[in-house]
């Protein structure tokens, strides 16, 4: 049987029918579907379709909204947390989708973050900034050691599913003493606190000014991560990455640390840590 008479076989299929192998399908596969025919259409753009490419528990996390989420449909409703993260939890919390899979993305606000010396006037000052998502933003005024921690319950994230979590923060023209390596790390740390699984990363927060004399004694050799810009205009460094099985492991622990060489740092600003899957 030639592939036009498959699709014509399969076009006269009942619609309820179609819709539902098409729920077997991904969002990409059944936008594709739509634009096929007008009976492919119907079927592929379907609440039984899109209902399977949501979270299981998304009426949860909609419930848990600062603001009303109105959609006429759930391919509408897909799309709007692709494209619009909701604030959840009185906005400590940011929630997006990701596009291609429909897996869960997060991202903590500074203020959920442990940073040490966070609330001393004199080292961190919290502000509003127009192009953050939350309400407060945290801005390094001062400190030799820098040391940011967050933690997530594997529970609340999708399952089979590779995650890498990002510091986002903002350099300021007048900044000093980021250039320096810090250590990042991603671990699953159980009820016990025994860390089960993890990982060491050099990362960088700002690319080193390579060949300008006094650096090259700091940094002899440049090796980790360095940072990139996100579509949102803030920048992101990859801190690591976590393997995220069955969801009732425990606690994902992210952290940036870098006590070592000991520069006073200033004019970093930090929006949070996102966690979403590797290939997103």
């Amino acid at each position: 049987m030639s592939e036009e008479n498959e699709m014509s076989s399969f076009s006269m299929l009942p619609e309820a029918c179609m819709s539902y192998i098409f729920s077997f399908t991904s969002p990409k596969d059944a936008c594709i579907a739509s634009a096929v025919s007008m009976g492919f259409k119907s079927a592929a753009e379907s609440d039984l379709v899109w209902e399977q490419f949501l979270p299981s528990d998304y009426q949860d996390i909609i419930a848990r909204s600062v603001s009303p989420v109105v959609y006429s449909s759930k391919k509408e409703l897909y799309f709007h947390l692709c494209d619009s993260p909701l604030l959840l939890d009185g906005g400590k919390l940011s929630f997006r989708l990701s596009k291609s899979s429909g897996k869960k993305c997060f991202m903590l606000c500074a203020r959920e973050l442990s940073i040490i010396w966070a609330d001393t006037p004199r080292y961190w000052n919290w502000k509003t900034l127009t192009e953050s998502r939350f309400a407060e933003v945290a801005e390094l005024l001062s400190v030799c050691w820098l040391d940011i921690h967050g933690k997530m319950q594997t529970r609340m994230l999708s399952l089979k599913t590779n995650y890498a979590a990002y510091l986002v923060f903002k350099i300021l023209e007048n900044s000093g003493g980021l250039y320096s390596p810090s250590k990042a790390s991603v671990k699953l740390v159980q009820q016990s606190m025994v860390q089960v699984e993890g990982e060491n990363n050099t990362v960088y927060l700002k690319q080193p000014p390579l060949g300008q004399g006094s650096w090259i004694e700091v940094v002899p050799s440049i090796h980790g991560r360095m940072p990139k810009e996100r579509r949102d205009t803030w920048m992101e460094i990859e801190l690591g990455e976590y393997f995220n099985d069955e969801g009732d492991e425990g606690d994902i622990q992210m952290q940036l640390l870098e006590t070592e060489l000991l520069h006073w740092k200033h004019g970093l600003i930090i929006e949070g840590i996102e966690l979403r899957p590797k290939e997103d």
